[in-house]
């Protein structure tokens, strides 16, 4: 017989802690309080709302006075459109092999978006003005799509970071070729809180064109934002964002989040707590024989491969994912709930693992 669901069941255990994604994660209480206080009463829907005009003032307070917002429902969203709206037709975007927009979003930006992906192998998941010329090349070959924008992220997929002054370089070094930036901004907050600065200087005044603002990974129940710093540089983007089926009707409870999250401190506490617990868990594995760190923990991931049969052993009680399968690499992420406890009686778990598979 089927168990009644209430609004008080829970179906799952609510002390289930896991290092797979910042996506595991519930909702902050400071962005439930949010949405609960936008659900009173109506509100006009697609945007003319009290809550998408004050995130325009909030964000503008983050971006600058050109800067337009549009709030969609996904990040896959947020970045074709964003491209989209940089390119013609026939446009080619560069990339990092290891991008988000080439990996993990089913060929999206190529088979939704219409666009040419030239992706580029990286070490550290971040591309160069070197790196890029090895696909910024062909204008005015008919045969080759052309590379007409660049899209790097931030933080990068390997948890990694781009200093101020390498985004600098590449906006530089892209547009005095007549390329525009994107910029996947998913894991924007971590990038700035670990480097110590405001986020209009990673993004705007770094030269960016066009921004993926992330929030679901730094708390929010969903939703994500495009941000056109440049709007001259991304027409059509009201159009865009119909035509993708990103155009939210009660669009308040997507912007009533953001506003909770970037009104406030609140980008900033959650993303640091998050890559504070990063380090922690990179300091204790780092003592352990037989767990060797792939990458630098600039942010909220850490890499490390571990010996053969010792990560399935783990996923009985802590989920993770691996990254590769072929050497053994494994990611784990930590959010703006992950708590010293969990990262303790984590990293106590890998090293009995790695312990009895000697």
């Amino acid at each position: 017989m089927l168990t009644p669901v209430t609004e008080t069941t829970s179906l799952h255990d609510p002390a289930l802690r896991a290092f797979a994604s910042d996506n595991y994660s519930g909702v902050h209480p400071e962005i439930l309080d949010a949405m609960t206080a936008a659900n009173l009463g109506h509100q006009v829907a697609y945007g003319e709302d009290a809550y998408t005009e004050k995130l325009r003032d909030v964000l503008t307070g983050h971006f600058g006075n050109r800067m337009r917002a549009f709030p969609v429902f996904n990040g896959t969203g947020a970045n074709v459109i964003s491209l989209q709206s940089l390119l013609p037709r026939w446009g080619a975007v560069i990339c990092a092999s290891t991008a988000h927009i080439n990996v993990d979003e089913n060929g999206a930006p190529e088979r939704v978006g219409g666009m040419k992906l030239l992706n580029v192998p990286t070490p550290d998941g971040k591309l160069t003005p070197e790196l890029i010329d090895r696909e910024a090349w062909g204008w005015g070959d008919e045969h080759r799509a052309q590379p007409l924008a660049v899209s790097i992220t931030q933080s990068t997929e390997l948890g990694t970071l781009y200093t101020v002054e390498e985004i600098q370089a590449i906006s530089e070094h892209i547009h005095a070729r007549g390329m525009k930036l994107h910029m996947d901004g998913a894991r924007l907050g971590n990038a700035a809180a670990a480097l110590g600065v405001p986020l209009r200087a990673i993004t705007a005044d770094a030269g960016v064109d066009i921004l993926s603002l992330g929030g679901t990974k730094n708390g929010m129940m969903y939703g994500e934002c495009i941000v056109a710093l440049n709007p001259d540089a991304a027409p059509g983007l009201d159009y865009l964002r119909k035509m993708n089926m990103q155009l939210a009707s009660k669009m308040r409870f997507v912007s009533a989040q953001f506003i909770a999250l970037y009104g406030t401190d609140l980008w900033l506490r959650s993303a640091s707590t998050a890559n504070a617990m990063a380090a922690r868990l990179r300091a204790a594995v780092e003592k352990i024989d037989g767990v060797t760190l792939t990458q630098a923990t600039e942010s909220n991931a850490v890499f490390a491969t571990l010996p053969a049969g010792v990560a399935d052993k783990l996923r009985d009680s802590f989920r993770f994912y691996d990254w590769d399968l072929a050497t053994g690499e494994v990611r784990w992420m930590c959010t703006f709930d992950t708590t010293e406890a969990d990262v303790d009686a984590f990293a106590a778990a890998i090293a009995s693992e790695v312990s009895a598979a000697r």
